[in-house]
Parts: C-alpha cells; sequence; structure tokens
C-alpha cells in the first residue's frame, strides 16, 4: 500500500476519532489503564531496583559476608530454620582472622542500633549505627577515610576508646568545627574522634553515613559481646575469591563442628547474591503485574473491536461510495485496521506518559534518581499495536466485504 494511503487512513482515523469524542475518550480509557498500570510499576521497580542494586555495593570488590542469616528468607518456618542455627562469634571471627591465607582482609564485625552521640550541646538522634570491627573495616565495607584515620591493631588490643565518624554524624555535631582530636559521649562514654569516613549516600533516600566505628573490643567492653556478628573477607583479586570463599566454609565449618554432609550452618552473601535476590523478586512483581495489566488490556481490545463494529455499522454508506469509485477491499480493510491500531497508539502513548511520570515521582518523593525504561515503553507501544491489529482485523474485514450496492442503500 502507498505512503499517501497510509497517511490518509491515518487522517481519516484521527476524523473519526474526533466526530465521537465521547465514543473515542471511553475506548481510549480502557488502553490508557492497561498501559499505565504497566508502564507505571515497570518504572516504580526499575527506580527501586537501581537505587538497592547501587546500595548493596556496601561490601568492597571481592568481598564477602559471613552471617548467621540469609540475605533474604523464604517460604513458611524458614525464620525458624535459621534462627535454631548456632550464632556466629567474634571467636569465629577472630579464627578465619588468623588462619585464612587467601584473604587479603578480614573484618570481624558487632552492630548495635540506636546509638546517640553528643558534643557539647549538640546530640544526635538515637538511632546512630554503633559498629565495633577490626582495623580492616575500611576495606572490606567499600569506604574511604575522608579525614584523619582509622584505629589500628594496637588500639584494638588495648580498647581504646578511640572512634571514627560517619559524615552523617559529623553534620549534626560538627557543622562548623573540625572534628579530629575532638571528644564525644557515645552512650554516656567519652570517645576521642581519629577520622571521618568519605560520604557514600543512602538507599531509599535514607543516610547510610549515619554511623560510628570503633575498635571491636572497645565496643565489647562497652556493649557486649552482640549477638549479631559477622565476618567480612577480602580476596585480592576476582581470580582468588572462589578459592578465599572455599577456604573460609571450610575453616568455618570446622570451627563449628559442622559434620561431614551436612549443609552449612551459616550463609556466604556478596554484592552479587544480593542483586540477583532482589531480581529474583522484582521478576515475580514484574509477572503479576503484567498478568494484571493484560487482563486490563484485553478488556480494552474487546471494548476497541465493539466500537469498531458499531462503526463499521455507522460509515456503511461511506464504504458503498468507496467502493463504487474504485476502493478495493484491501484499501478499505487497512483503513480499518489503521484506524483500530491508531486509536490503540493513542491511548499507549497517553498511558505511557502517565506511567513513566507516575513511576518516577516516587524516585522525587524519595530523593532517587529517576529512570526512563526505554525497553519497557517501546514494549508498551509494541503491544498495544498488536492489540489493535487483532482486535480490528474482525470489523476491518467485514467492513471490506461489504457488498458495495447493498451499502449504497443503506440508512
Amino acid at each position: 500500500m502507498r505512503s499517501i494511503d497510509i497517511k490518509e487512513s491515518i487522517a481519516m482515523a484521527w476524523s473519526a476519532l474526533k466526530a465521537n469524542k465521547l465514543r473515542a475518550f471511553l475506548t481510549l480509557l480502557g488502553v490508557v489503564i492497561g498501559v499505565f498500570s504497566f508502564i507505571g510499576v515497570m518504572t516504580g521497580i526499575s527506580v527501586l531496583q537501581d537505587s538497592i542494586e547501587s546500595s548493596f555495593n556496601i561490601l568492597g570488590s571481592n568481598t564477602l559476608l559471613v552471617q548467621k542469616y540469609p540475605a533474604m528468607s523464604h517460604g513458611p518456618g524458614s525464620r525458624q530454620k535459621y534462627r535454631n542455627r548456632k550464632d556466629i562469634t567474634i571467636e569465629h571471627g577472630y579464627y578465619i582472622r588468623e588462619k585464612s591465607r587467601l584473604a587479603e582482609h578480614v573484618n570481624v564485625q558487632a552492630n548495635d542500633w540506636g546509638g546517640l552521640v553528643k558534643y557539647r550541646n549538640k546530640k544526635t538522634n538515637p538511632n546512630v549505627q554503633i559498629i565495633g570491627g577490626t582495623p580492616e573495616i575500611i576495606y572490606t565495607q567499600n569506604r574511604e577515610m575522608q579525614y584523619g584515620r582509622v584505629y589500628n591493631e594496637q588500639e584494638l588490643q588495648y580498647a581504646r576508646n578511640v572512634v571514627v565518624l560517619g559524615q552523617g554524624v559529623v553534620d549534626m555535631l560538627f557543622p562548623s568545627e573540625f572534628p579530629l582530636e575532638k571528644e564525644v559521649r557515645i552512650d554516656g562514654v567519652p570517645m576521642r574522634v581519629i577520622g571521618v569516613v568519605e560520604p557514600k549516600g543512602g538507599m531509599f533516600g535514607g543516610n547510610a553515613d549515619n554511623f560510628v566505628l570503633m575498635p571491636l573490643s572497645t565496643f565489647t567492653s562497652h556493649y557486649g559481646d552482640a549477638r549479631r556478628v559477622n565476618i567480612q573477607a577480602k580476596a585480592e583479586s576476582q581470580e582468588t575469591y572462589d578459592a578465599m570463599t572455599d577456604e573460609i566454609i571450610g575453616l568455618l565449618r570446622a570451627a563449628r563442628r559442622v559434620p561431614p554432609g551436612e549443609e552449612n550452618d551459616f550463609e556466604i552473601v556478596s554484592n552479587e547474591s544480593l542483586i540477583s535476590e532482589v531480581n529474583n523478586l522484582t521478576f515475580l512483581i514484574r509477572a503479576g503485574t503484567g498478568a494484571v495489566s493484560a487482563i486490563a488490556l484485553l478488556a480494552a481490545g474487546i471494548g476497541i473491536m465493539n466500537i469498531m463494529l458499531v462503526s463499521v455499522s455507522e460509515r456503511t454508506r461511506e464504504i458503498g461510495v468507496r467502493k463504487a469509485i474504485g476502493a478495493t477491499r484491501r484499501t478499505i480493510l487497512t483503513q480499518f485496521l489503521i484506524e483500530a491500531v491508531v486509536i490503540c497508539q493513542i491511548g499507549g502513548l497517553i498511558g505511557i506518559a502517565m506511567g513513566l511520570g507516575g513511576g518516577n515521582i516516587l524516585a522525587l518523593l524519595m530523593d532517587i534518581p529517576p529512570v526512563l525504561p526505554i525497553g519497557w515503553a517501546l514494549l508498551g507501544l509494541l503491544v498495544t499495536s498488536l492489540i489493535g491489529i487483532a482486535f480490528g482485523v474482525y470489523p476491518a474485514w467485514k467492513a471490506s466485504n461489504l457488498d458495495p450496492i447493498e451499502a449504497l442503500r443503506y440508512e
């Protein structure tokens, strides 16, 4: 079919829509809702996934985390299963730190949430994360020092009251002062500031710099032996990462007396495993959203077919005139098919625009960079075109097969 005929068919389709605005609006509404729900959810998930993946980069490259619980637990009763495991202890961590030959750095870490930090007349909210660790913490957590230094092995050995602050704490306590060598009180205990960590931002608009680092021995002397201890190990390179992982699993199984043949009673977590878990979760959400949107688009397609059948009935005489002056069946068929596709494309474009806007409103509200999922948008346009063709072909076929004599007699 010539391009001029296609342009004419598109123009006639547009004229038909303008001539029946209410009908066109109701027809478009179903398509808009279906595409909006699909693109909106996909955009929102893409926004969250980008933020989660960047924020899950809490471990350095070639670094693993050993902990009692998996990053995400699935299925009924799974939490009970993991809760019955023996705790990871500080002794386990020091054993790995001493015995591992393939790990470049090993950090043994314990956490306490809800700490309060004071400096003179200023204080933080009681939500600061207090982290006790070995000096290797700066390497295994993919961090860099902004000012000062991290505590050393001697300060760890003698449980010195020294701390390294995250930028979130510095912003609240030292808005106009240099924090190094100042004395702060952490839950009432005086501590000397020896360093500040380079800021890193946060997930979902939160603050990942709202923490205090201190020697693990200092932490245990003030907070006791924490239940939530984890071990972080960094390989020298990607080539030695798998071997280091196997070594640490073997050492920890021996330290925890896991019988041969039984599964590990601890979890090995990496950035890649965390991101894989998130991808699996978002896949299920996308699949569910796709199914709901498909039902909405199916209903919209049925509506389009009904409207096109009504349009064929109302324009029977027009079809007869066109056939009488030389229009072929193929021309009439193409005209009505293009009209159905145009209706779907207009609805699809509106739905895509609303979906992109709605999904990125979430990004603006949560201070997350917006995304533009071009692939999903193109898929939305393709699906709407297929809907227009699938549900427009019967009305178009009916119109193309009208007898011109009978059509001219139609009133």
